[in-house]
């Protein structure tokens, strides 16, 4: 990437981040927000349970940061290719410092396995040390899990989809400090391994399929190592579920070949998202959350699977109403609103309606002119009112696709 590109992309995000403080000054614990849940007035599967089997717990809350919160879910959900995979997503919510001056931290532990020898172990965390001076975030991922490809852009239709097969290894750790109110800026290290890429007999080969060379030869192996510059202005008190604040992230990633690279390659991420109550007073949920992340690549050599597409961003979020990896390309962007409200005043049942539209560039796809939109809605359900986790149950719908997913926890 040459310096005037990236002169241009980090003087952007600067500028989102300066136009962010403008609006919203400060991190929200520190300026002391109006908005904060009394969790004595909600309700939630917890207060179910004990009314069900007639116990009660009467403990104070804590404000030392011992407590940890957790939310289990188990569910059964389809795999591509046939069949269906035993899931369990567990969320923990816990605080590592004082929480008058200390984000909520939070682990998701998401196991699936389809009986046979399919199945995966991903762990991801995001950490806040005491008094937010660093925030350190994970995410490892052991996965033996087929998937579908619809190679480059819009290169095939919907009904044209491919089955890959590859084991998969991911290992990202980043750590950032505090430099001001909000703004955090730190390095990472990032490991994607592919294992034994290849598609299945009478099938059409990878590489043919997608008329792309790089990490796409049958049974090849796929290795990327990088380090990655590191930038993030946070003032979600709560991520689980936001009730206010803002976001903004920009990951700079180089692989080069000391680190074992066979290619050196680069990329950009940058997520921004933003929370806006219409009632700050009220204790029913009643806000609009926007959602935008652009991804792109540079240089040529960047192995097929690493490329930017829907629904690969670390918490394989994006995209409702579209299949995972239905669009890939060296340029992606991503848009998302969504509108969230509680139907009862103790906040143990919601809806949400949103809508999203991507643009990636490939075949019969001009990045930024070709879009790509979806909808739908859903139903939340309180899990856990201190960590303030839901239920989510989402239906999606794009011009030649729908689905229904479950979540522990809000999409973004």
């Amino acid at each position: 990437m040459n310096r005037r590109t990236l002169s241009y992309l980090l003087s952007s995000f600067l500028f989102c981040i300066s136009d962010i403080y403008a609006q919203r000054p400060g991190n929200v614990l520190e300026r002391d927000s109006t908005v904060k849940a009394d969790t004595s007035k909600l309700f939630d599967l917890i207060d179910v349970g004990k009314k069900l089997f007639r116990t009660s717990i009467s403990k104070p809350q804590a404000t030392d940061g011992k407590t940890i919160y957790f939310s289990v879910l188990p569910f059964s959900t389809q795999v591509p290719g046939g069949g269906t995979a035993l899931v369990t997503s567990t969320t923990a919510g816990f605080y590592l410092g004082n929480r008058r001056d200390t984000y909520m931290s939070k682990v998701t532990f998401t196991p699936y396995w389809n009986l046979k020898q399919r199945f995966g172990l991903p762990i991801r965390s995001y950490i806040w040390l005491d008094q937010n001076r660093w925030v350190i975030s994970g995410d490892t991922r052991l996965m033996v899990y087929p998937q579908y490809t619809w190679g480059l852009g819009r290169q095939y239709n919907e009904g044209g989809k491919l089955l890959v097969n590859y084991s998969y290894l991911r290992l990202y750790q980043q750590a950032l400090r505090r430099f001001s109110k909000g703004f955090f800026a730190g390095v990472g290290y990032h490991v994607d391994y592919r294992i034994n890429i290849h598609t299945d007999s009478p099938e059409p080969l990878l590489q043919e399929y997608t008329n792309y060379t790089v990490g796409t030869a049958q049974a090849s192996n796929s290795f990327s190592s990088g380090v990655s510059l590191n930038m993030l202005f946070d003032t979600r008190n709560n991520s689980l579920n936001p009730w206010d604040g803002l976001y903004a992230s920009l990951q700079y990633r180089v692989n080069p070949h000391f680190l074992g690279n066979n290619q050196l390659w680069q990329s950009i991420y940058i997520d921004l998202r933003r929370y806006i109550r219409f009632d700050v007073s009220a204790q029913k949920q009643n806000m609009l959350a926007l959602w935008c992340y652009v991804w792109k690549v540079f240089d040529k050599d960047v192995p097929y699977l690493d490329l930017p597409s829907l629904g690969w961003e670390d918490y394989n979020r994006s995209g409702r109403g579209f299949d995972q990896n239905r669009y890939r390309g060296r340029n992606l962007l991503y848009l998302e609103a969504e509108y969230r409200r509680d139907l009862t005043n103790d906040g143990f049942f919601g809806f949400v309606l949103f809508a999203n539209a991507n643009t990636v560039s490939g075949p019969n796809s001009t990045y930024l002119l070709t879009w790509n939109p979806a909808a739908g809605a859903g139903i939340r359900i309180k899990m856990n009112k201190r960590s303030g986790t839901n239920i989510g149950l989402n239906y999606g719908l794009s011009r030649d696709y729908s689905s229904v997913n479950l979540t522990l926890g809000e999409v973004f």
